[in-house]
């Protein structure tokens, strides 16, 4: 059996569960994404690939896919553009070759980039339930793990596994944040180990004792 003859059975059987009772003239948002991907694939059979050149262009459609960039990113004038000020005395410019990447130029000449999807937050204790985005745990992880140019991004992102805790009801969800560890994207772990507490205008640093103090529990967990 030719291989675009079994992605068709299989894309079939995968749609008719899909749909369920739906009637088969009805749209249906999972069908169409299987037909798509179908779509995708007999374009590549049709180019004649297989084996390490169907891989290799998989990855390519990945990071297009993704959003990121297939050769590293320069930092010259032409793939910047000037975004709105957020802080007086610094410029701030997102890059035209990758939309979460931008550039802070400090009037003192300092330069600092961050990539918004370098890194996500999941809860240390239940690292398989969704994850999130936490804008101050991305800007430490850029201090310990700056960007330099050429820059070229990695197909996954840091995992940074935090715990989060209320030691007062009235501020909301959490107040208090332990950062414990990140796991890189080539599976490397490194220790962090930091805490914080929320306070006015952001997070102040604490010990690790007046972190569990707030949360409760004991430490060296």
């Amino acid at each position: 059996m030719r291989m675009t003859e079994w992605a068709k059975r299989e894309i079939e059987i995968a749609c008719r569960r899909e749909r369920g009772d739906v009637p088969e003239g009805e749209w249906d948002y999972g069908c169409a994404c299987y037909e798509s991907a179908y779509k995708a694939f007999q374009s590549l059979m049709a180019d004649g690939h297989s084996g390490m050149s169907i891989g290799f262009t998989k990855n390519i459609l990945n990071r297009l896919i993704d959003g990121k960039p297939l050769t590293p990113i320069e930092d010259t004038p032409e793939v910047w553009s000037e975004v709105v000020y957020r802080n007086r005395g610094m410029r701030s410019y997102q890059c035209l070759r990758m939309s979460s990447l931008f550039k802070d130029v400090y009037a003192d000449g300092t330069v600092e980039y961050h990539d918004i999807d370098r890194c996500r937050c999941v809860n240390r204790d239940d690292p398989d339930a969704p994850g999130w985005h936490n804008g101050f745990v991305s800007r430490l992880i850029h201090e310990k793990y700056p960007i330099t140019m050429p820059y070229f991004p990695a197909s996954k992102s840091m995992v940074v596994f935090c715990t989060e805790g209320l030691s007062d009801p009235k501020n909301g969800d959490f107040d208090t944040m332990g950062i414990w560890y990140v796991r890189k994207p080539d599976g490397e772990k490194d220790s962090i180990e930091r805490f914080f507490k929320e306070a006015l205008g952001g997070w102040t640093e604490i010990s690790e004792m007046e972190y569990f103090h707030r949360v409760g529990g004991e430490g060296n967990v």
